[in-house]
């Protein structure tokens, strides 16, 4: 019996100062300065130094947390992990379409900046407030909404008892008293420069669809499960309208958790800064096992939980098993693989040994151990992170 693994990526709002900083030694860090060549701005520095006004602009927001996202992605593949399913919650959905090569890293970049833009736009011609209604069930919420008479509509449903509204001032002040009267424990304010997910982010809409139609979404061998229908899709097609009416619907994040649940899904991994989805997959999923991976710290961490979780100790991969001291050696960019002629499986390899290239880039080991085997094949197309070969560290 296989574990069955989620990795979950974050959304706006779990960004915070210094968030970089743990990386800045790691292989992985090299993600940050593809991101930033692509989008045209120093996502280092945003990583770094800036402070938390700074972060919160939705346009650095969304940027530093996708590519922190995929950064602690990038060094959880190197050390052997997949998941068997993926989902994100609102930006995060971005970072699941690239975590699975629905979408390319630069495709994701640029996608993710355009969205950012947009929706930073469609804030100021809309303005509006988000905030979180705690202990109501989600049927009460929605009256609380339509009771108000006002414009403000249901934004996430992220788990039991723990709804978020967004809309006008006006609208969410009188939908969280209401909310309040109904038996809501709390109603805080969220730090947000928007009412993400309602209508007020239509203007955005037109220019998310011609950036999509660019983009181009690739069908997965992982599903996504979609913010707005919780169904699981591997098909690329799906994705241009999903993400498009994902902008101005409803996370229904809950709903997703219970697919997965659904699905099989016993171990949810929460890849990026912060540990909010972690603590909402605790509320919605009985019995789930849980871990939120941000720092490289918490890598090792996460390959003794996975190993602790399976029956027969290890985690899934393409029908075979990786331990703790097992690490793949992973594409450095997307292009028709050659390997070295003369290197064969029980060869040993040290830091920086090459194993074949990519179109012109070298493929080179991160780490030092014994080849166990290739897994791409030669003259195969691969695409940026997609593992190439299996080894042995200890």
């Amino acid at each position: 019996m296989w574990i069955m693994l989620a990795f979950t990526f974050p959304g706006q709002g779990s960004q915070r100062p210094g968030m970089g900083r743990p990386w800045v030694n790691d292989e992985s860090w090299e993600l940050v300065d593809e991101a930033s060549e692509v989008a045209e701005r120093d996502v280092g520095r945003l990583l770094l130094d800036a402070d938390a006004e700074e972060l919160k602009d939705t346009r650095h927001a969304q940027l530093t947390t996708f590519v922190s996202s995929l950064m602690v992605l990038d060094a959880a593949e190197r050390r052997g992990l997949e998941p068997s399913f993926c989902a994100g919650h609102s930006l995060g959905e971005y970072t699941a379409l690239t975590a699975t090569g629905a979408l390319g890293f630069d495709e994701g970049v640029r996608l993710v900046c355009e969205r950012a833009d947009a929706m930073h736009q469609a804030g100021i011609e809309n303005p509006g407030i988000m905030a979180a209604v705690l202990g109501l069930d989600d049927d009460l919420v929605e009256i609380a909404c339509r009771r108000a008479d006002n414009d403000v509509w249901v934004a996430n449903f992220n788990a039991p008892g723990q709804v978020v509204i967004a809309g006008s001032k006006e609208g969410v002040a009188a939908a969280g008293f209401v909310a309040k009267q109904l038996g809501a424990k709390k109603v805080m304010s969220l730090p947000v420069s928007g009412a993400f997910h309602t209508p007020f982010m239509s203007p955005a809409r037109d220019r998310l669809r011609k950036a999509i139609a660019e983009a181009n979404p690739r069908d997965t061998e992982v599903p996504v499960i979609s913010n707005v229908d919780a169904l699981a899709h591997d098909a690329g097609a799906d994705w241009s309208s999903l993400l498009s009416a994902q902008l101005s619907s409803p996370v229904r994040w809950k709903h997703c958790l219970l697919t997965l649940e659904a699905l099989g899904v016993t171990e949810f991994v929460e890849l990026g800064p912060g540990g909010v989805l972690t603590g909402m997959a605790k509320r919605t999923v009985e019995d789930a096992r849980t871990i939120a991976v941000s720092t490289p710290e918490d890598l090792e961490k996460l390959l003794e939980w996975v190993n602790a979780g399976s029956p027969r100790g290890g985690a899934q991969l393409e029908g075979e098993h990786l331990f703790a001291h097992e690490r793949l050696v992973v594409s450095p960019t997307a292009g028709l693989f050659t390997p070295i002629a003369d290197l064969s499986d029980g060869a040993m390899l040290t830091v920086g040994s090459v194993l074949g290239h990519v179109g012109e880039s070298e493929v080179r080991s991160p780490f030092a151990g014994v080849l166990q085997s290739y897994i791409a094949l030669g003259g195969e197309r691969v695409t940026m992170r997609q593992p190439i070969a299996w080894l042995r560290t200890d």
